[in-house]
C-alpha cells in the first residue's frame, strides 16, 4: 500500500526523474537513505516502469498525429498475437489498445506528414489479413498531453 510520502515521491518523479535523491529526500523530509530505500521499494514493486526523456515532437519533425481505429473479424488467440506482435514492432504507433464498442482497436501514430503516415498505413493493411475497417483521425492541435498519472497526495 502506497502512503502520502510514497505518492509525493512518485509525483515528483513523474514530473521530473532526474532530481538528485537529496531533492527528493528534502520534499518528503526524509534523509537519503530512508529515501532512497523507499524508491528502491517503488522501483522493485513495479510502481516506476522506466525513467526516460520526454522527446518534443515538433522540434524532430514528427509533427503529424493520427488515431488509427480498427475493426476485425478475426478473434482468435494467435490471430491475435500475430497482430500484437506486428503492431508492436511499428516504431510510430505510440499507444495500442483493445477496445471494447464499435471498434476492436485504436492506435496512436506519430510521423512526419501525410506521405509518412500513407506509407505506415500501406505497411499496417499490406502487413495483416483480416482488418475489416482501418478509420483514422488527425489531431490538428494538442491541446494538453501528458504522462503524468494522477496521484491522490
Amino acid at each position: 500500500m502506497l502512503d502520502k510520502t510514497d505518492r509525493t515521491l512518485l509525483s515528483l518523479l513523474q514530473q521530473d526523474c532526474t532530481l538528485s535523491l537529496q531533492v527528493l529526500a528534502d520534499a518528503v523530509n526524509l534523509t537519503s537513505t530512508p529515501c532512497w530505500k523507499r524508491l528502491k521499494r517503488l522501483d522493485e514493486d513495479g510502481y516506476i516502469r522506466a525513467r526516460v526523456a520526454l522527446l518534443d515532437s515538433d522540434r524532430l519533425g514528427l509533427v503529424l498525429t493520427a488515431f488509427v481505429l480498427l475493426k476485425t473479424q478475426q478473434h482468435n488467440s494467435s490471430w491475435y498475437r500475430e497482430f500484437a506482435s506486428f503492431v508492436s514492432d511499428m516504431p510510430e504507433v505510440l499507444a495500442f489498445y483493445r477496445m471494447a464498442g464499435e471498434y476492436d482497436y485504436l492506435m496512436q501514430v506519430q510521423v512526419a506528414d501525410m506521405k509518412s503516415y500513407d506509407n505506415f498505413y500501406k505497411r499496417l493493411v499490406n502487413g495483416i489479413p483480416g482488418l475489416v475497417d482501418v478509420t483514422s483521425s488527425f489531431a490538428m492541435e494538442r491541446i494538453k498531453h501528458t504522462t503524468a498519472l494522477p496521484l491522490q497526495i
